[in-house]
């Protein structure tokens, strides 16, 4: 019997299960397997330029005919373009790592569009759910990339308390036995990055998986040294070097990287600085951290596109220590929901 769930019915998706949205990662081949394999695919776009977007939302509906979402920047200065693109092309999900306006929710929604702010805390969730988000994702301090402190099993249960509207659960899902958790909890499913980044279908090259693999539960390390905010990563030895790296060095380091970005975004400097104004005033950042913010994408690039662990960081959830293959999207997303309907009817027979 399949899981329906709240997520499943508002998205159309067979199983209650996402792939995150992951910059450098998730594109049209990981996105499309995982929606073929009847999860829902996130596509990331942080890191796509606007043309970029609109080939890579084509290449999915070329390779898929199912439900299929994309991340968005709320605090990017094209975002209410980018959201129109989704509605032009009929997707699905938009799902936000940061809170969108309460117009652009509308706007999409208006649209048929689903919307999914990620949140890392009670008070984030009922802020985005009174402004009209269809659910939310909250990500607990497990997962990788940028984290808060809260452990999924004490944010989730506030979350759930906190607001009325569906909740996913991201931060250390690798299994059936995560996903049948979770609805124990009354999450609608869960949310999954490292564990789709280590498929066959992921494009991060196979050297870069085999490290990932390498890593035990002790392998990951939250730095603010990166981009001024804390942020998950593999414990490698570039990433330890940024550690103990000095404001002199972190800053030209930083300098340099924007640079990079700059280029490969094809942005005018004017509109990197309104992004970064945008940016501060959408968050906590401090002029310095956001600056630093900069180094994020191309560090990302250099390790997952380029391969280049020597000058580059690798976001990680704390499941890579737990993670030993690198199976397809389908059997991933089987394996998963199996196991989770089989934890459901043991621990439904203890009512009997």
């Amino acid at each position: 019997m399949p899981l329906r769930t709240p997520l499943t019915e508002l998205t159309g998706v067979a199983h209650p299960i996402v792939q995150t949205g992951m910059g450098w990662v998730a594109g049209p081949r990981l996105v499309s397997a995982t929606a073929n394999a009847g999860a829902l695919g996130i596509l990331a776009s942080a890191t796509m330029t606007y043309d970029e977007l609109d080939r890579a939302i084509k290449e999915v509906k070329q390779r898929t005919d199912k439900p299929f979402g994309v991340n968005l920047r709320a605090d990017a200065g094209d975002a209410t373009e980018r959201a129109e693109l989704l509605i032009h092309h009929g997707v699905k999900v938009a799902s936000f790592a940061l809170a969108p306006k309460k117009d652009l929710i509308a706007r999409l929604k208006d649209h048929g569009v689903v919307v999914m702010p990620t949140v890392g805390a009670a008070r984030h969730a009922e802020k985005v759910a009174s402004w009209g988000a269809d659910l939310v994702m909250m990500q607990g301090g497990e997962g990788g990339g940028h984290t808060g402190p809260t452990a999924t099993t004490l944010l989730l249960p506030s979350v759930l308390d906190a607001v009325d509207i569906p909740v996913v659960a991201a931060g250390g899902f690798f299994d059936g036995r995560g996903l049948a958790a979770a609805l124990s909890y009354g999450a609608a499913g869960i949310g999954m990055g490292t564990r789709f980044l280590l498929t066959s279908d992921s494009a991060v090259p196979d050297e870069i998986k085999r490290t990932y693999l390498s890593f035990g539960l002790d392998g990951t390390v939250v730095t603010t040294k990166a981009d001024g905010m804390p942020h998950r990563l593999l414990r490698t030895p570039f990433i330890e070097s940024l550690t103990k790296e000095g404001f002199v060095q972190r800053m030209a380091r930083t300098l340099r990287r924007t640079k990079d970005f700059k280029r490969l975004s094809g942005q005018s400097w004017p509109s990197l600085l309104a992004d970064g104004l945008r940016m501060k005033r959408g968050s906590d950042r401090t002029w310095t951290q956001t600056m630093l913010a900069a180094n994020t994408p191309m560090l990302l690039k250099a390790g997952l596109v380029e391969g280049d662990t020597r000058a580059g960081m690798l976001a990680a959830g704390q499941v890579v220590g737990v993670i030993e293959d690198l199976p397809s999207c389908a059997e991933l997303v089987t394996r998963i929901v199996d196991g989770a309907q089989e934890r459901l009817k043991a621990t439904s027979a203890l009512l009997d």
